[in-house]
Protein backbone atom coordinates (compact mmCIF):
# COMPACT_ATOMS: atom_id res chain seq x y z
CA UNK A 1 0.00 0.00 0.00
CA UNK A 2 1.36 3.42 -0.93
CA UNK A 3 1.21 5.98 1.87
CA UNK A 4 0.88 9.71 1.24
CA UNK A 5 3.79 11.62 2.79
CA UNK A 6 2.83 14.01 5.58
CA UNK A 7 4.71 17.34 5.29
CA UNK A 8 3.82 18.26 8.88
CA UNK A 9 6.00 15.45 10.23
CA UNK A 10 8.89 16.60 8.06
CA UNK A 11 8.51 20.18 9.32
CA UNK A 12 8.48 19.09 12.97
CA UNK A 13 11.48 16.84 12.53
CA UNK A 14 13.54 19.36 10.55
CA UNK A 15 14.36 21.42 13.66
CA UNK A 16 15.36 18.46 15.82
CA UNK A 17 18.97 18.19 16.91
CA UNK A 18 20.72 15.49 18.96
CA UNK A 19 21.43 16.32 22.61
CA UNK A 20 23.66 14.68 25.16
CA UNK A 21 21.75 12.45 27.63
CA UNK A 22 21.20 13.62 31.20
CA UNK A 23 22.91 11.33 33.67
CA UNK A 24 22.95 11.62 37.44
CA UNK A 25 26.74 11.38 37.38
CA UNK A 26 26.97 14.45 35.15
CA UNK A 27 24.59 16.34 37.43
CA UNK A 28 26.74 15.53 40.47
CA UNK A 29 29.80 16.77 38.60
CA UNK A 30 28.01 20.03 37.77
CA UNK A 31 27.00 20.55 41.42
CA UNK A 32 30.50 19.88 42.75
CA UNK A 33 32.03 22.11 40.08
CA UNK A 34 29.76 24.95 41.24
CA UNK A 35 30.77 24.31 44.85
CA UNK A 36 34.47 24.28 43.93
CA UNK A 37 34.05 27.53 42.00
CA UNK A 38 32.28 29.12 44.99
CA UNK A 39 35.03 28.10 47.40
CA UNK A 40 37.75 29.25 44.99
CA UNK A 41 36.06 32.60 44.47
CA UNK A 42 35.74 33.08 48.23
CA UNK A 43 39.40 32.23 48.72
CA UNK A 44 40.47 34.75 46.09
CA UNK A 45 38.19 37.58 47.22
CA UNK A 46 37.84 37.11 50.98
CA UNK A 47 40.65 34.73 51.86
CA UNK A 48 40.35 31.57 53.96
CA UNK A 49 40.40 31.83 57.76
CA UNK A 50 43.15 29.43 58.80
CA UNK A 51 42.49 29.34 62.55
CA UNK A 52 40.22 26.26 62.39
CA UNK A 53 43.01 24.23 60.79
CA UNK A 54 45.29 25.15 63.69
CA UNK A 55 42.73 24.13 66.29
CA UNK A 56 42.08 27.74 67.32
CA UNK A 57 38.40 28.02 66.37
CA UNK A 58 35.42 26.99 68.44
CA UNK A 59 33.81 23.60 67.74
CA UNK A 60 30.60 25.44 66.86
CA UNK A 61 32.35 26.93 63.81
CA UNK A 62 32.97 23.46 62.39
CA UNK A 63 29.54 22.14 63.37
CA UNK A 64 27.63 24.97 61.70
CA UNK A 65 29.64 25.01 58.49
CA UNK A 66 29.48 21.23 58.11
CA UNK A 67 25.72 21.41 58.69
CA UNK A 68 25.42 23.91 55.85
CA UNK A 69 27.53 21.69 53.62
CA UNK A 70 25.38 18.62 54.32
CA UNK A 71 22.17 20.60 53.84
CA UNK A 72 23.41 22.03 50.54
CA UNK A 73 24.55 18.67 49.18
CA UNK A 74 21.34 16.92 50.24
CA UNK A 75 19.15 19.57 48.60
CA UNK A 76 21.31 19.70 45.47
CA UNK A 77 21.01 15.94 45.15
CA UNK A 78 17.23 16.22 45.43
CA UNK A 79 17.18 18.89 42.72
CA UNK A 80 19.22 16.68 40.40
CA UNK A 81 16.74 13.83 40.90
CA UNK A 82 13.76 16.15 40.37
CA UNK A 83 15.09 17.10 36.95
CA UNK A 84 14.66 13.46 35.88
CA UNK A 85 11.53 12.27 37.70
CA UNK A 86 10.97 8.55 38.01
CA UNK A 87 9.10 6.10 40.19
CA UNK A 88 10.84 5.60 43.53
CA UNK A 89 12.68 8.93 43.68
CA UNK A 90 13.04 9.98 47.32
CA UNK A 91 13.80 13.45 48.64
CA UNK A 92 13.70 12.55 52.35
CA UNK A 93 17.39 13.33 52.82
CA UNK A 94 16.88 17.02 52.17
CA UNK A 95 14.07 17.13 54.72
CA UNK A 96 16.17 15.54 57.44
CA UNK A 97 19.10 17.84 56.66
CA UNK A 98 16.80 20.87 56.85
CA UNK A 99 15.40 19.72 60.19
CA UNK A 100 18.92 19.26 61.53
CA UNK A 101 20.02 22.72 60.39
CA UNK A 102 16.86 24.38 61.73
CA UNK A 103 17.97 23.41 65.23
CA UNK A 104 20.86 25.90 64.99
CA UNK A 105 18.95 29.20 65.11
CA UNK A 106 16.52 27.81 67.68
CA UNK A 107 19.34 26.72 69.99
CA UNK A 108 21.14 30.01 69.42
CA UNK A 109 18.13 32.09 70.42
CA UNK A 110 17.61 30.05 73.58
CA UNK A 111 21.28 30.44 74.50
CA UNK A 112 21.30 34.18 73.80
CA UNK A 113 18.12 34.91 75.70
CA UNK A 114 19.40 32.86 78.59
CA UNK A 115 22.55 35.00 78.77
CA UNK A 116 20.73 38.27 78.10
CA UNK A 117 22.99 39.43 75.23
CA UNK A 118 20.60 38.85 72.33
CA UNK A 119 20.47 42.53 71.39
CA UNK A 120 24.27 42.73 71.20
CA UNK A 121 24.32 39.79 68.78
CA UNK A 122 21.66 41.34 66.56
CA UNK A 123 23.61 44.61 66.40
CA UNK A 124 26.90 43.15 65.14
CA UNK A 125 28.89 45.43 62.84
CA UNK A 126 29.72 42.75 60.25
CA UNK A 127 26.26 41.19 60.14
CA UNK A 128 25.24 42.80 56.83
CA UNK A 129 28.35 41.57 55.04
CA UNK A 130 27.77 38.03 56.34
CA UNK A 131 24.31 38.14 54.80
CA UNK A 132 25.06 39.72 51.42
CA UNK A 133 28.33 37.91 50.64
CA UNK A 134 26.85 34.38 50.93
CA UNK A 135 23.89 35.44 48.80
CA UNK A 136 26.23 36.60 46.04
CA UNK A 137 28.22 33.38 46.34
CA UNK A 138 25.05 31.30 46.17
CA UNK A 139 24.36 32.58 42.64
CA UNK A 140 27.01 30.17 41.32
CA UNK A 141 25.21 27.07 42.60
CA UNK A 142 21.80 28.52 41.74
CA UNK A 143 22.83 29.10 38.13
CA UNK A 144 24.16 25.56 37.79
CA UNK A 145 21.05 23.93 39.28
CA UNK A 146 18.62 26.07 37.26
CA UNK A 147 20.52 25.15 34.10
CA UNK A 148 20.19 21.47 35.02
CA UNK A 149 16.48 21.79 35.77
CA UNK A 150 15.87 23.51 32.43
CA UNK A 151 17.38 20.50 30.69
CA UNK A 152 15.04 18.16 32.54
CA UNK A 153 11.35 18.05 33.38
CA UNK A 154 10.66 18.66 37.08
CA UNK A 155 7.12 17.68 38.08
CA UNK A 156 6.79 20.32 40.81
CA UNK A 157 8.49 23.56 39.76
CA UNK A 158 7.66 25.20 43.11
CA UNK A 159 9.28 22.47 45.17
CA UNK A 160 12.23 22.34 42.81
CA UNK A 161 12.63 26.11 43.19
CA UNK A 162 12.54 25.91 46.99
CA UNK A 163 15.15 23.15 47.09
CA UNK A 164 17.29 24.98 44.52
CA UNK A 165 17.30 28.11 46.66
CA UNK A 166 17.97 26.10 49.80
CA UNK A 167 20.88 24.26 48.18
CA UNK A 168 22.36 27.44 46.72
CA UNK A 169 21.98 29.36 49.98
CA UNK A 170 23.47 26.60 52.11
CA UNK A 171 26.45 25.96 49.81
CA UNK A 172 27.00 29.69 49.33
CA UNK A 173 26.98 30.21 53.10
CA UNK A 174 29.34 27.26 53.58
CA UNK A 175 31.75 28.66 51.00
CA UNK A 176 31.72 32.14 52.50
CA UNK A 177 31.83 30.70 56.01
CA UNK A 178 35.34 29.40 55.36
CA UNK A 179 36.52 33.01 55.32
CA UNK A 180 34.50 34.35 58.28
CA UNK A 181 36.58 34.77 61.43
CA UNK A 182 33.59 35.07 63.76
CA UNK A 183 33.05 31.73 65.48
CA UNK A 184 30.57 32.66 68.20
CA UNK A 185 27.23 30.94 68.65
CA UNK A 186 25.38 34.23 68.21
CA UNK A 187 27.01 35.17 64.92
CA UNK A 188 26.96 31.79 63.19
CA UNK A 189 23.58 30.67 64.44
CA UNK A 190 21.85 33.89 63.42
CA UNK A 191 23.60 35.76 60.63
CA UNK A 192 24.76 32.72 58.69
CA UNK A 193 21.22 31.34 58.71
CA UNK A 194 19.64 34.48 57.26
CA UNK A 195 21.06 34.13 53.71
CA UNK A 196 19.95 30.48 53.59
CA UNK A 197 16.38 31.48 54.42
CA UNK A 198 16.43 34.37 51.93
CA UNK A 199 17.82 32.16 49.15
CA UNK A 200 15.20 29.46 49.81
CA UNK A 201 12.39 32.00 49.61
CA UNK A 202 13.84 33.61 46.48
CA UNK A 203 14.25 30.20 44.84
CA UNK A 204 10.66 29.25 45.55
CA UNK A 205 9.43 32.47 43.93
CA UNK A 206 11.84 32.94 41.01
CA UNK A 207 12.99 29.49 39.88
CA UNK A 208 9.55 28.19 38.75
CA UNK A 209 9.42 30.99 36.16
CA UNK A 210 12.88 30.00 34.89
CA UNK A 211 12.28 26.26 34.47
CA UNK A 212 8.79 26.23 32.98
CA UNK A 213 8.68 25.32 29.29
Amino acid sequence: MNRVPNPLIDELASDLAPVSPMTHRTGIAVAFAALALSVTGTALVEGIWMAPYAGQASPFFLIVNLAFLLLGLACAGAVLRMASPSVGNSYAGSGWALAMTAILPAATLVALLGRGDALAAIDEAFALHCVTAPLLTSLVTATALVWWLRRGAPVSATRAGFLTGLAAGALGTFSYGLSCSFDTVAHLGLWHMVPVAIAALAGRIVVPFLVRW
